[in-house]
């Protein structure tokens, strides 16, 4: 049985092991530019539309050279609705225009445009930093556990942060629900990636168990 989940939890990081962050091209670091990436990442990914899409469109903004908050407040709605066009992410595209410049406006006057100040003021704790995340006028609760599923990889004090979406795809493929027990089947650095690929798992209707373990043999 201990096999069997081990040959498992191999085939979920080999087939859906990539980060959201990582998809969108942010090489997450404990660094003001990088933490704000994905703060623009989950604000995108926070609304009902594909993760896909999603990531595209904050490509196509980090590509405009919105990459701070500053960038970002400077740009005029219509610049960052045609940046989100670009990415086809056209059916929130005003509203999260607006969203993103008052975002950006938020960062500045509140962290100074350094989301580790957020962090020093949380002081390790889940509770507070939700709350100040949820401040931003584009994130919700669910974009506060997108931000801490992958945040915890440069911020430990927030890990394991496994949340119910991640949860929902254990128990898909047959993995413990448990967040402690889960995150004991891989390294320490892998928790982020394994939770993304639960999540990815979770809204794959094609994943299957016995798949992933085969893929998982065939990359020995």
């Amino acid at each position: 049985m201990a096999e069997r989940s081990t040959e498992l939890v191999r085939g979920l990081l080999n087939g859906y092991g990539t980060t959201f962050a990582e998809e969108a091209g942010i090489r997450l670091a404990d660094k003001p530019g990088p933490l704000y990436q994905l703060l623009v990442l989950t604000t995108l990914l926070s609304a009902r539309i594909s993760a896909g899409v999603a990531v595209a469109a904050a490509r196509a903004l980090f590509a405009a050279g919105y990459r701070t908050p500053q960038a970002m407040a400077r740009a005029s709605w219509q610049q960052r609705v045609d940046a989100l066009g670009r990415g086809h992410y056209r059916r929130y595209d005003e509203r999260t225009a607006r969203m993103l410049g008052d975002e950006a406006q938020l960062c500045l006057e509140r962290w100074r445009g350094d989301l580790r100040r957020m962090r020093a003021e949380a002081d390790g704790e889940v509770r507070p930093m939700r709350s100040m995340l949820i401040e931003f006028s584009g994130i919700g609760p669910t974009g506060a556990d997108i931000f801490l599923r992958e945040v915890q990889g440069v911020w430990p004090e927030f890990r394991p942060y496994l949340d119910r979406k991640v949860t929902a795809g254990a128990a898909k493929v047959g993995l413990p629900a448990a967040p402690d027990a889960l995150a004991r089947s891989v390294r320490a650095a892998e928790v982020p990636r394994l939770a993304s690929a639960l999540v990815r798992v979770a809204l794959d209707r094609t994943a299957h168990p016995d798949e992933l373990r085969r893929a998982a043999r065939s990359r020995r």
